[in-house]
């Protein structure tokens, strides 16, 4: 091989090297500043100005140039793109008209530069971009920061920012930013731990085990921090309704979201004026006995949270005007001529089934659509009973802050009493409040601060006891619920209610409408020349639209 051949061969490979080692050019992309980047005469280069130092940096080649500019900055752009091609001639300038008539208009801006984003070639396998976010109105800097976030401008930011000395001819400096968070684990590290947190108020630090359950607290989470609409807990009574309003409460304060009180009241408590009178309030004089002015239980939230817990229990003229202070954050107390204001979060509690209670018309259909648009459902402790154990350790720990006095489990009793909690015997009818009671119970008879077995088999029995109580006046509740239809037991006394229940429960399991009356009547009829049971309990069932025929062939369906 000749020496010339060899020189030539060596130049082509010099030649491919330099082809690979090339760089990616780099593209800045900005809106011309109005104000920060004018000047005109020679005194022009004594200011700092932003377009113009961004292409004036030693360490960084800016190769081109996109600057975006309304019809009335055109000279201006024809001035900077002159000094541009002065100060930095490596730097091609490609200026782009973008109609924006008002700048602080912040869909107008989204939308324009959007729609520049999305027609724009980019190139990221052959070209680096970056956003100058230093000019612009501060709503174009945010859209500028949104349309970079979502990849919409495949780029990083950069900021510029003037010299220490403001009439100094350095450019100042300059911070490129990289919004790919996944390369900041330390800081979603952080937004992790802080969610966590968040959950962990919410579950009065109890570390549950139930999958559903966490999910739930984890979207409650979210719509408690991002939202003041109102929220509807539902679910049996003892669920926690009550404690999860406080916890959301204690969240969103710890937040500084609210600054007001949390305000709870039990609606199956109000009554009539009393009601209205109480969630409202009144003026002096609005009715018997008001002998001064009442703010009301709706002005107490003002600021913060008011929390109706069994809200389903309320009459259908405070349900209307509860609406109205929902949706205008005003309402009329009694008496007055003058409208009360009230900024406050409504959580609403129920264990009735209100979709129920507004197709009968107990509860208006407009209220329950407006407090409907967050409902989450507690389930009840039979549904989590692998909570069980660590709400136990939760009502002992609450057990040493209210008395003192520390009480713990031996390892036997224990295992014996989460043992029984986790059976099919435990049916846990109150849910969290017989646990809580359970444990109250336990710990105030533990001698020397230890629950023993005997203790705990103790406890087991009076559970057990209560248990079959409660479930034999569920049995009840449930066949006058077969018998006469939700709607009309609604209506019915309660002394109608718990007699009516009773009876239908004894004529269910009885072989003829003879034997039930002599059952029923077994004492008054041995008062009477002749009597007829049967013809006395027909005529009682007949006042509540109940028949024998009903009640058998219900019966007689059930065996099967």
């Amino acid at each position: 091989m000749s020496a010339a051949m060899a020189i030539q061969i060596t130049i082509v490979k010099d030649t491919d090297l330099s082809n690979n080692l090339r760089m990616p050019t780099t593209v800045a992309l900005g809106l011309i500043g109005t104000n920060l980047d004018a000047g005109d005469g020679a005194e022009r280069w004594n200011r700092w100005r932003p377009t113009l130092s961004l292409c004036q940096h030693e360490d960084l080649l800016i190769d081109r140039l996109e600057l975006l500019h309304q019809p009335r900055d055109a000279n201006l752009v024809g001035i900077v793109r002159d000094d541009i091609r002065s100060a930095s001639p490596e730097t091609e300038v490609h200026a782009h008209l973008v109609e924006i008539r008002d700048p602080w208009d912040f869909d107008e801006v989204f939308g324009a530069l959007h729609d520049f984003a999305r027609a724009y070639p980019f190139d990221p396998e052959r070209e680096d971009y970056l956003v100058h976010i230093t000019t612009g109105t501060h709503v174009a800097q945010i859209c500028l920061f949104l349309l970079t976030e979502s990849r919409h401008f495949p780029a990083r930011l950069i900021q510029t920012s003037p010299p220490k000395r403001m009439r100094s001819l350095e450019p100042g400096t300059f911070k490129i930013i990289d919004l790919d968070l996944s390369k900041y684990d330390r800081l979603a590290s952080r937004f992790a731990r802080e969610r966590h947190e968040a959950a962990s108020i919410l579950k009065s630090g109890i570390e549950t085990r139930n999958v559903a359950f966490n999910r739930l607290i984890e979207r409650i989470e979210q719509v408690a921090s991002s939202s003041k609409a109102p929220i509807l807990l539902t679910g049996p009574t003892g669920a926690g309704k009550s404690q999860l309003a406080q916890r959301i409460y204690d969240l969103k304060r710890a937040r500084r979201q609210i600054e007001g009180r949390f305000v709870e009241v039990n609606c199956a408590t109000l009554r009539g004026d009393a009601a209205m009178s109480a969630l409202f309030g009144h003026v002096k004089g609005a009715f018997t006995g008001a002998l001064q002015d009442r703010p009301g239980l709706l002005k107490a939230a003002d600021g913060g949270v008011l929390f109706l817990d069994e809200i389903g229990e309320l009459g259908l003229d405070e349900q209307a005007m509860l609406l109205r202070a929902i949706e205008e954050k005003r309402f009329l107390p009694m008496g007055s001529d003058r409208e009360a204001q009230s900024e406050f979060q409504l959580i609403a509690g129920s264990n009735r089934d209100l979709q129920a209670a507004a197709h009968s018309g107990s509860f208006r259909d407009d209220l329950l659509a407006r407090i409907d648009l967050w409902a989450f459902r507690l389930p009840g402790l039979r549904e989590r009973r692998e909570d069980i154990a660590p709400n136990l350790d939760y009502e002992l720990e609450q057990h040493t802050r209210r008395t003192g006095v520390r009480v713990t489990f031996n390892r036997e009793a224990r295992e014996r009493f989460l043992a029984f909690t986790a059976s099919p015997a435990a049916t846990w009818e109150r849910n969290f409040r017989d646990l809580s009671g359970a444990v109250t119970r336990m710990c105030t008879v533990a001698g020397g601060g230890r629950i023993t077995i005997e203790v705990v088999d103790e406890e087991i029995e009076r559970l057990r006891m209560a248990w079959s109580r409660t479930g034999a006046s569920s049995v009840r509740e449930n066949l006058l619920q077969e018998s006469l239809g939700s709607d009309a037991v609604e209506h019915l006394d309660l002394f109608d209610r718990m007699q009516l229940a009773n009876v239908i429960e004894i004529v269910s399991t009885s072989r003829s409408l003879s034997d039930a009356g002599r059952a029923l009547f077994a004492n008054s009829r041995e008062q009477k020349r002749s009597s007829n049971d049967a013809d006395r309990l027909r005529k009682y069932l007949s006042r509540f639209g109940i028949s024998w025929d009903f009640v058998r062939k219900r019966n007689a369906h059930e065996n099967a």
